[in-house]
């Protein structure tokens, strides 16, 4: 069975690329906004992984992965922000948030994959890993 990921972006763009890059191998589920990936996680799905933007349509930047890294019962699922952000407050922002890697848009989707593939294979590291 194929591992699952979760990737919450609200450019639709970004969403059919997260899917075509990682549709091969692994089951990708995309959702635009921070509610519907709240939805999809308390309807019992937990994924293996997270792959969200920061700055989301419905709420304040950085609170729904704030809502996840400090949940007791999501916390453990490993977070990977893909964000357009300022890279200093981003890169600060995913060390006090416990995120396991950060990608700045525009973002290489063959290096992502890459890193989420040694990050789902090997287990997460301690230290952010910053592209």
């Amino acid at each position: 069975m194929k591992k699952l990921i979760l990737a919450i972006d609200d450019s639709k763009a970004i969403r059919f690329l997260l899917q075509t890059v990682f549709g091969r191998e692994y089951q990708i589920v995309t959702v635009p906004d921070g509610y519907s990936a709240l939805y999809f996680l308390n309807h019992r799905n937990l994924p293996d992984l997270i792959i969200a933007d920061p700055r989301l349509p419905d709420m304040p930047d950085w609170e729904l992965i704030r809502q996840i890294s400090t949940s007791g019962m999501y916390g453990q699922i490993p977070v990977v922000v893909l964000s357009s952000l300022d890279r200093h407050e981003t890169e600060m922002q995913c060390r006090d948030l416990g995120v396991v890697a950060c990608f700045m848009k525009p973002f290489n989707p063959v290096e992502m994959l890459e890193s989420v593939k040694l990050l789902m294979n090997e287990g997460i590291g301690a230290s952010v890993m910053a592209v």
